[in-house]
């Protein structure tokens, strides 16, 4: 049994953890940190709280974009042999 059918929701980040990473890790990443820059300084949480939803929907969308881009690769392959 490979590492891929052990963790299936994990798949397509062990395939490509750097595309992986790019589009679900460092949008939270720069939520987080709008958020921290905003507390900090004083500025307005509507600002900044909307930012970090917007960041938070386009990780969600890409992680299943690759999810599915992953997905149909992998189910191309097989019909393609």
């Amino acid at each position: 049994m490979s590492t891929t059918e052990r963790h299936p929701t994990l798949a397509p980040f062990l395939a490509a953890p750097a595309r992986g990473l790019l589009l679900s890790v460092a949008p939270l990443a720069l939520a987080a940190a709008q958020l921290a820059n905003s507390y900090a300084n004083d500025l307005p949480a509507a600002v900044a709280v909307g930012f970090a939803a917007a960041m938070v929907a386009f990780a969600v969308v890409a992680t299943r974009h690759h999810a599915a881009e992953w997905r149909l690769n992998r189910l191309e392959g097989t019909f393609g042999e």
